[in-house]
């Protein structure tokens, strides 16, 4: 039979009445001010609502429990040197590539495990997430994730309860900033360790999780479509080369926390970095870093 397609007096309707919900959620919320107002921007009251399916009353709740943890947490206020010690090896960095949309990338290199404590790896982490929101084209929301297996062991792996934490923060802290997560060329053995963390995922971001091996078509054709291969490390079947120089993307973060603390509106004094990878406070004028970096998490 004949598919009625959507009249746009309908399309209209419903964007005037996601429109409503946006509205009433923020009235909902009360009065904001300072971080808390900053981070309540419109797209992103709607990401808390198309995660929760537009129920206002879900959403509201998610949304203050969100308020809480930064507020305690502060991720804003995380700076470079505080979580370099766990990027030296380029565990977790931001790819100095987009996908064919133009969103952000984050590279994981689960072999690079580098440390045990799960504080470190998730504040490290968070700092990643927020630098690679910041990074965002003004018409994205979303970011990738590209996991790469090389070297993958259990010995190299976060614990489940660090995965599990892990995956609530995104889940509930981040919710709709994930595009697509690629897990390349997982081991057999990896399946012990999936069959368990699956079960903390929800139906949306698990979703967007996309198992993907170099031997096949599907999986291939997959990736051409978000990224271009031209700039897509070997290590996921692209053209380019992955060379993580921890000294150089130091340097870039120390610039990105420029940044950061002029978005958020933190009188921060800018800072050269040390032969530590670590500050020492000193007025500077920021410098244009080449990114060359290529390695980059609802």
């Amino acid at each position: 039979m004949f598919r009625i397609k959507p009249s746009n007096t309908n399309q209209a309707d419903d964007s005037a009445s996601r429109d409503a919900k946006v509205s009433e959620l923020r009235a909902g919320l009360g009065p904001l001010s300072g971080r808390s107002l900053k981070f309540c921007t419109d797209p992103c009251l709607r990401r808390y609502l198309e995660a929760q399916n537009w129920n206002l009353d879900k959403a509201k709740k998610m949304l203050e429990e969100t308020l809480k943890w930064r507020s305690t947490f502060k991720p804003e206020e995380i700076r470079w040197h505080e979580v370099a010690h766990e990027g030296e090896t380029g565990k977790v960095s931001r790819a100095n590539f987009h996908d064919r949309l133009g969103r952000t990338a984050l590279i994981i290199r689960s072999g690079k495990q580098n440390t045990s404590c799960p504080e470190g790896n998730i504040r490290h982490l968070v700092y990643l997430l927020e630098n690679a929101i910041l990074n965002l084209p003004e018409d994205q929301e979303q970011i990738s994730w590209l996991i790469d297996f090389n070297g993958w062991s259990l010995n190299t792996n976060v614990s489940i309860k660090t995965a599990r934490d892990i995956i609530y923060m995104m889940q509930n802290h981040y919710p709709e900033r994930l595009a697509i997560v690629v897990l390349y060329s997982p081991p057999r053995f990896f399946k012990a360790f999936w069959k368990v963390v699956k079960y903390f995922i929800d139906t949306k971001t698990f979703e967007k999780i996309k198992f993907v091996y170099p031997n096949n078509k599907d999986s291939l054709e997959l990736m051409k479509s978000f990224f271009d291969t031209e700039n897509l490390p070997s290590e996921f079947g692209g053209k380019a080369t992955l060379n993580y120089d921890h000294e150089e993307f130091s340097r870039l973060m120390a610039q990105e926390d420029i940044k950061t603390a002029k978005f958020w509106g933190f009188d921060d004094v800018a800072v050269h970095t040390n032969g530590n990878n670590g500050y020492s406070k000193a007025e500077v004028t920021p410098v244009a870093v080449p990114v060359s970096v290529a390695s980059a998490a609802s």
